[in-house]
């Protein structure tokens, strides 16, 4: 079997080091990939530290993952040698279920689809170990299935046709004319996603230092969540709230900003749960939603609208040697706003 070099935790309070991943021979469907950059978001950190709980190790992070096909199987129609491509979360999915068959493989009934099925069999144990926790490796050469009915898109890649660099893609619906967000490596992109289907969009944020780049991002308006007067000022303003924030934090206050019948859609995930109020939700009819990933139709849309819309994400490129210092710098908000490794410094 082939290996790959990879950065791997081998614990919950271990850092990221050199590690080697033995790969299973690439089958008839499967498309290799030739990786260039991969993305660190704040997911990878809580899997790292198994601050979600039922994390298994050693574990490979990383799902923001762009590069180059470097060899195709047999059967593959849909991608050659050269594309440029982008693998997710996913890896696979059962095809069969209804949530697959509405181009949901993201919720396929047949559990989480980071862990590939493939019809000779199981892999080897330990690299299954690694995928299980729904990442992509921070390796050379992973393999994805193309899938066996490209009519439905049912593919675990997404072709990238434009800036290999912006690895950070962020799924977002056009949702109604004006909204808040807050930023960071996700909110950045949902500020400049927004703002480019004409919403009209406030940036909330901790930091007074993010207020020139609100507008530059595109951004109509900056107000600062750590102030009580925002929480006044802006009660029962927005149709949309974007949350994207990954540490703790009150939903009941940012709640109450909401319209009647309008929605806060949660997109990052506290390591522990938050308090509720019923109170914050009945009066005004308000909901609460949470937003995992898209399916692969949805995010090669996104991808798509990126590329005919000039909407990248504004990243700092590291070498691999220094991730461990990067999550800590995540963990102050010291990046704008989002790290990508290149890979070319594992080799």
């Amino acid at each position: 079997m082939p290996t790959t070099p990879a950065y791997a935790a081998l614990s919950p309070s271990s850092p990221l080091t050199p590690f080697s991943v033995e790969r299973r021979n690439p089958g008839p469907e499967d498309v290799v990939i030739d990786i260039r950059y991969c993305g660190i978001c704040h997911s990878d950190l809580h899997q790292a530290r198994d601050e979600w709980g039922g994390a298994l190790f050693p574990m490979v992070p990383g799902h923001e993952i762009v590069g180059e096909v470097a060899r195709v199987g047999e059967r593959v129609t849909r991608f050659a040698v050269g594309d440029l491509v982008g693998v997710g979360c996913m890896v696979d999915s059962c095809r069969r279920c209804d949530a697959c068959r509405l181009d949901h493989e993201q919720f396929c009934e047949q559990g989480w689809p980071g862990l590939q099925r493939h019809r000779d069999g199981p892999r080897d144990p330990h690299l299954r170990r690694l995928l299980e926790e729904h990442r992509g490796p921070r390796a050379v050469r992973p393999q994805a299935p193309e899938g066996p009915r490209p009519r439905r898109r049912r593919a675990a890649l997404v072709r990238r046709d434009h800036d290999l660099l912006a690895a950070a893609p962020v799924e977002l619906q056009a949702g109604p004319p004006r909204g808040g967000g807050r930023p960071g490596g996700l909110g950045h992109m949902a500020v400049k996603l927004a703002a480019s289907m004409g919403a009209e969009v406030t940036l909330l944020s901790t930091s007074r230092a993010k207020q020139a780049d609100a507008a530059r991002l595109g951004a109509h308006a900056f107000e600062l969540s750590t102030e009580e007067a925002t929480f006044k000022r802006l009660a029962g303003r927005f149709d949309l709230i974007v949350d994207t924030v990954s540490a703790p934090h009150d939903y009941n206050a940012f709640l109450r900003l909401l319209k009647p019948l309008a929605t806060m859609v949660l997109v990052g995930a506290p390591p522990e749960p938050q308090p509720l109020s019923a109170f914050s939700l009945i009066p005004g009819n308000k909901g609460l939603a949470g937003s995992l990933i898209g399916g692969i139709t949805e995010t090669q849309e996104m991808l798509d609208y990126c590329g005919e819309h000039g909407i990248v994400s504004d990243v700092e490129v590291i070498p691999i040697q220094t991730v461990n210092q990067a999550w800590e710098r995540m963990l102050r908000s010291d990046v704008r706003y989002r790290f990508v490794i290149d890979i070319a410094s594992l080799e």
